[in-house]
């Protein structure tokens, strides 16, 4: 509190970078904070995002729930910054404004035929239920799915794939992906990587878990595990993973009807076609994954790029297209002169990386920077009241009340 004026943000999204920074924020004796979240759910990936067989995932939900209910908090749905409310009119009701946006869109692949593929992340929003996809439907017909692309999403949508439609039924997956999923005729999901084993972009965890999943078979095929990496000492979780990847490598199917994952190295696509994935066969030089000259076409019906998240721009805000982030320093919009009030957290701030919790650490930063500004008078107080924002809300479209 500065002089006996309470702290007063608003945090544009509700995912884990967002409620990270509200929790810290709250540490602020008398701080108040407002959420706005454009959909009528919170927490974004941490509920849309995380595969519903991850329940221990999923409970982070829980904390966030703790959150919410502190004094101070407030979360409105079904608004959106920038649409329903802009950057300037937030801050004539708050010290300051965070945005904690995410990477909302997917990185596609650059390849004739692209097109044709879905992605990664639009099949964990349907299967979760999110409200914007919960319109799709997906290719399931055909016995081979393929996934370009071979980090924690890729996995999780090859596991949710491969699984027993039963298993799955005691979890919070979308009914309607379900009963899609139990007529499903895939026996095979390959999960296609550009380089070899070592650079593998799944985590040991990610790895362990789906070798855990009852009734899936998963074989590596493309490379050799045993081969050494390039680097000298590699780091112990890459040595873990080529010793797991190397018990599977060219295991055959078990022969009692599981499903079955490949994970393929050294394949990269060059042509996506209405029967499948044409792949040119890779080599490793000096790290980089070069064509051979040979190539194969995989069939398949379902095919799904999971190449990663990017950030869009931000209303009002600068932006870095080659990063897909909003330029910043420590979390203060600008690397010059700041644009009033307004910072960022989470991956619209660093890139998509890491992991939740990694986000704790990064919103820390941010408010950090903002309380700091907030004490040495950088941010105006805010001359209207919160009272006058929900007037304002209302009085541009029907908006359900803070929660």
């Amino acid at each position: 509190m500065r002089g006996g004026e309470p702290l007063r943000v608003a945090i544009a999204g509700s995912g884990p970078a967002a409620m990270f920074a509200a929790d810290e924020l709250l540490t602020v004796p008398g701080a108040r904070v407002d959420v706005f979240e454009r959909l009528t759910v919170p927490y974004g990936l941490a509920r849309t995002g995380v595969a519903p067989d991850h329940p221990n995932t999923r409970r982070v939900a829980d904390l966030f729930d703790r959150i919410s209910a502190q004094d101070g908090f407030r979360l409105f749905h079904g608004v959106e910054v920038g649409r329903d409310v802009t950057h300037e009119e937030l801050l004539e009701h708050h010290h300051a404004v965070i945005y904690a946006v995410g990477a909302s869109s997917d990185r596609r692949l650059d390849v004739p035929g692209a097109d044709l593929a879905g992605t990664a992340t639009e099949f964990v929003a349907w299967y979760n239920g999110h409200p914007d996809h919960a319109h799709r439907t997906f290719d399931l017909s055909h016995r081979r799915a393929v996934i370009v692309g071979n980090g924690n999403v890729a996995l999780d949508v090859a596991r949710i794939l491969a699984s027993d439609p039963a298993r799955l039924a005691g979890t919070d997956i979308a009914p309607a992906a379900l009963d899609a999923l139990r007529g499903s005729r895939i026996e095979e999901i390959v999960v296609a990587g550009r380089r070899g084993p070592a650079q593998s972009a799944f985590t040991v965890a990610e790895l362990r878990g789906l070798l855990d999943t009852p009734g899936i078979d998963v074989a590596v095929e493309g490379a050799d595990p045993a081969a050494e990496p390039d680097d000298a000492s590699p780091p112990h979780s890459t040595v873990h993973k080529l010793r797991m990847l190397r018990e599977l490598d060219g295991r055959a199917p078990s022969g009692n009807g599981n499903r079955r994952i490949v994970l393929r190295y050294l394949a990269s696509p060059e042509r996506i076609t209405d029967e499948g994935v044409e792949f040119a066969r890779t080599e490793l030089v000096d790290g980089r994954a070069v064509p051979t000259g040979e190539s194969e076409v995989v069939a398949a019906g379902l095919v799904l790029s999971s190449i990663g998240y990017r950030g869009r721009p931000v209303p009002g805000l600068p932006f870095d297209a080659a990063t897909g982030t909003v330029p910043n320093l420590a979390g203060r919009v600008g690397t010059g002169e700041p644009v009033a009030g307004a910072y960022v957290a989470g991956w619209i701030k660093r890139g998509p990386t890491g992991f939740i919790g990694t986000n704790k650490s990064c919103a820390r930063e941010t408010v950090r920077t903002l309380v700091d500004d907030f004490n040495e008078h950088r941010l105006p107080a805010p001359p209207a009241s919160p009272e006058a924002l929900d007037r304002l809300l209302r009085s541009r479209r029907e908006v359900p009340q803070p929660a």
